[in-house]
């Protein structure tokens, strides 16, 4: 199963529209998972027409119309893999001691926010990761996502794409 994973698209404050490299990921994926902040609910319902599966939260940017149809959580079983996913987690300090506490049951957490890349595993073999923002970089190098694979309740070949500068 191909994973495609995102948050802080932003669209359209930071961007008109997601880079066509984003779009080709999100057609050849199996599952999206967006960690939040959308921003615009038409963003939305293109990513639902446009992937074969698609899970959500809202995040603080959100209004009103797109937290009454996105979750503030969302826990999912891919294969066997436990996802649980969410916007922010709060202050980096702590953050995989503090989440392995909140989702005990999963294996895996999604979270956006930062517009950092994260990637760590919790005392208790919690793995947090955040794909950082395919639109906003704001202080990091590059925009970004990232895509993985899961299969048998593992999480393999977790690549974080660094997108071209506009």
């Amino acid at each position: 199963m191909r994973l495609l994973i995102t948050a802080d698209t932003h669209v359209p404050r930071r961007a008109r529209d997601l880079p066509p490299q984003l779009w080709a990921e999100i057609e050849a994926a199996d599952v999206v998972l967006h960690a939040g902040d959308w921003v615009d609910e038409p963003l939305l319902d293109a990513m639902s027409a446009r992937s074969a599966r698609l899970v959500g939260v809202h995040g603080n940017n959100d209004g009103p119309a797109l937290r009454a149809r996105l979750p503030e959580i969302a826990r999912i079983n891919l294969d066997g893999l436990r996802v649980a996913m969410v916007h922010d987690t709060g202050p980096r300090t702590r953050r995989e001691h503090r989440c392995a506490a909140r989702f005990p049951d999963c294996d895996l957490l999604v979270f956006g926010h930062s517009h950092i890349p994260w990637d760590t595993v919790a005392p208790g073999g919690l793995r947090l990761i955040n794909p950082g923002s395919p639109t906003d970089r704001r202080a990091q190098p590059h925009a970004t996502y990232l895509t993985a694979t899961v299969a048998a309740g593992r999480l393999d070949d977790v690549e974080l794409h660094r997108l071209p500068r506009r």
